[in-house]
């Protein structure tokens, strides 16, 4: 073996090549490289590249504003950014793996291209701030895509209740509870959706301040300008304390809460359709498009991408754990251990977008089964509230006609018949204002309509519900298309020009 004092001095990267982050004071010897190897982010950094050659055309842009380079080193800074932003958008943009992350790599191939001039492409940002500016757009951008994808699934819903007319069962303690309409189910499927929406909209807000310039903790002595970068790259403004600035993953957490409630409100949604459409249920039926098969039974048609749906739920939820035990206990500032934010984050938004894709390829091919769905209700025993609100209306106290038709449908079972079939002649054994007018009620039509207090099953209520659906979509994609794309912050940066 090789004594320490006989390996050259360098600052090698686990490829061999030079390591940028790293100095003589660093050490005189490289990281052994299976630490090197296994300390890198580059391969997950990967999918950041686009969002790192952005901030760096903003961070570059600014230093020739401020006068902290030549109008030639940033035109030429500017060009050769641009052209890896081209080759990125293209997918052609390849970097050595020899650099800890992308970041490091792209300013790597910078000074490649450019020698001096390329290294001063790092003056006045630290690596912490310019990680945390990658991350915040791609964030953005993401969750604005996300929002898109609820606010249309929200309008599927919309449309699809508007369409329908079928009575079912609801439930509660996965008991048939009291009929309502099947358009009054869609909007219970939707209004979970949509207050996923709104926690992505939440986040949005959370991620409006811009990390350039904080430098490594504490900022730079150099005479940048903040809110330029801000505006550059669509930034309300500057963060506030450059230390917080560089540790700061609260909007991960925002952005992983808001998606992991996205996919548990499709998960819910998944459940349902899961149990109605099984031979025990019968309510919704499944289009043969969206259908499955089994490898030995030839009878069976499951519901596999909803049974998908459901499970994928699940990653989630993992990611964020994931990312709230990485930040639990670290102290302020930078720490490496946020290098592992990686996949958790970059994660949720295809996980969430193809959960939200899924259900609205589904969708169209789902239909409620009317027939079994009045079969669900023909007992009448989901009418009983309706009954005993009869009895109210005619001076009983609650307590009293509850009593009452509970014994109605104990004599109906006993009998060997139904609430719907009991008639009046028993009904009033129980209570004398059981007569066939208040039986009426046990018609499922006259249930539903009859429910016109806010939240309601009318037909009325249902509507300024479906309509209430219609406008969050709306608000949803308004607020979804204010965030400015990763194509259109090129653009600006572009027609920015030198200073």
């Amino acid at each position: 073996m090789r004594k320490a004092e006989e390996i050259p001095p360098c600052c090698e990267g686990h490829d061999g090549q030079e390591s940028i982050a790293r100095t003589n004071a660093t050490g005189t010897t490289p990281m052994l490289p299976v630490l090197a190897s296994w300390s890198s982010s580059f391969v997950d950094d990967l999918a950041l590249a686009r969002e790192d050659l952005l901030g760096s055309l903003a961070h570059v842009t600014m230093l020739g504003a401020v006068g902290l380079l030549t109008p030639g080193d940033c035109a030429r800074l500017r060009d050769a950014l641009f052209d890896m932003l081209d080759r990125a958008d293209r997918d052609e943009l390849h970097l050595p793996p020899g650099e800890e992350d992308v970041h490091m790599a792209i300013e790597g191939e910078l000074t490649r291209a450019l020698g001096d001039v390329g290294k001063r492409v790092h003056t006045a940002r630290s690596r912490n701030d310019q990680v945390s500016t990658a991350l915040r757009l791609h964030v953005r951008d993401r969750c604005a895509a996300m929002l898109r994808e609820v606010a249309a699934l929200l309008a599927d819903l919309a449309q699809w209740a508007d369409e329908e007319t079928a009575i079912v069962p609801a439930f509660t303690h996965r008991q048939r509870a009291q009929p309502v309409s099947a358009r009054f189910l869609l909007v219970a499927w939707a209004m979970p959706i949509a207050r996923a929406g709104e926690a992505l909209r939440f986040a949005l807000t959370q991620m409006s301040a811009c990390p350039l310039g904080s430098g490594a903790c504490s900022g730079t002595s150099l005479p940048i300008d903040r809110a330029l970068t801000a505006r550059l790259l669509r930034f309300d403004a500057p963060t506030v304390n450059a230390l917080d600035t560089v540790g700061d993953r609260d909007f991960e957490l925002d952005f992983a809460w808001a998606g992991a409630r996205v996919l548990l409100a499709l998960s819910r949604l998944a459940a349902d359709v899961i149990d109605f459409s099984s031979q025990e249920f019968g309510y919704v039926r499944l289009g043969d498009a969206i259908s499955a098969g089994s490898s030995m039974m030839p009878q069976k048609k499951n519901p596999d991408i909803f049974e998908l749906v459901r499970g994928k739920s699940a990653l989630g939820v993992a990611n964020l754990v994931h990312l709230l035990t990485l930040v639990k206990g670290l102290p302020t500032g930078y720490n490496r251990d946020l290098q592992d934010d990686r996949r958790a984050v970059l994660g949720t938004a295809p996980l969430v977008l193809g959960a939200l894709g899924a259900v609205r390829a589904a969708i169209p091919h789902l239909s409620f089964d009317d027939a079994r769905c009045r079969a669900g209700l023909a007992d009448g025993a989901t009418q009983a509230t309706d009954l005993a609100e009869a009895l109210v209306k005619r001076g009983v106290p609650f307590r009293e006609a509850y009593r009452a038709v509970g014994a109605v449908v104990r004599a109906a079972r006993d009998g060997g018949t139904t609430l719907a079939t009991v008639g009046a002649v028993r009904a009033r054994e129980a209570h004398p204002g059981l007569d066939d007018e208040a039986l009426g009620v046990l018609v499922p039509e006259r249930a539903v309509e009859a429910k016109r207090s806010t939240g309601g099953t009318s037909s009325e209520v249902t509507g300024t519900q479906v309509g209430h659906l219609r406008a969050v979509a709306h608000e949803l994609s308004f607020a979804a298309q204010e965030v400015p794309s990763l194509a259109a912050l090129a653009a600006g940066l572009r027609e920015e020009g030198v200073p």
